[in-house]
């Protein structure tokens, strides 16, 4: 099963869009801290809506503890704006932990260099990024539709 794991999400609305996906996919969610939120924050749930009872979802104090625990033998596959494996190209693996970094700042260097895969969503040059609740989506959606978990859906 794949798993997404958020680290130091910051925005309420993109996080609750997220457990909204894995809600929808049965893809577990993992929240590493520090949060720019509180966990009852109302926009987290208005974004999550009624979805909440069917996400399974964990908050970690660190990565580390992440890493530890549910992540311990899983690979871990990094996203990042500005380098990796375009995501449509990517060799996704049913066990795959996928680790999006803060809105403003993305994944810093220190958690980059504890995968050995990273990928990316190619856009044109006229923006920085996607909305990481977007991103999320689409790298959700390439690694289920590579590893055919979508099957079941269609």
């Amino acid at each position: 099963m794949l798993h997404i794991v958020l680290y130091h999400p910051e925005i309420p609305p993109n996080t609750g869009n997220v457990a909204r996906l894995c809600a929808g996919t049965g893809t577990q969610l993992h929240l590493v801290e520090p949060l720019g939120f509180v966990i009852d924050d109302k926009h987290l749930k208005r974004a999550g809506l009624d979805y909440w009872p069917y996400v399974d979802w964990k908050v970690w104090p660190s990565l580390e503890a992440y890493l530890g625990a549910d992540g311990a033998g899983r690979r871990l596959v990094c996203t990042s704006a500005r380098g990796g494996e375009a995501v449509h190209r990517f060799a996704f693996s049913p066990a795959d932990s996928l680790i999006f970094g803060p809105e403003s700042t993305g994944l810093p260097p220190d958690v980059l260099a504890l995968a050995a895969h990273r990928v990316r969503i190619p856009t044109r040059d006229c923006i920085r990024s996607l909305n990481l609740s977007t991103s999320a989506g689409i790298v959700l959606y390439a690694a289920l539709a590579r590893v055919g978990a979508l099957e079941e859906w269609a």
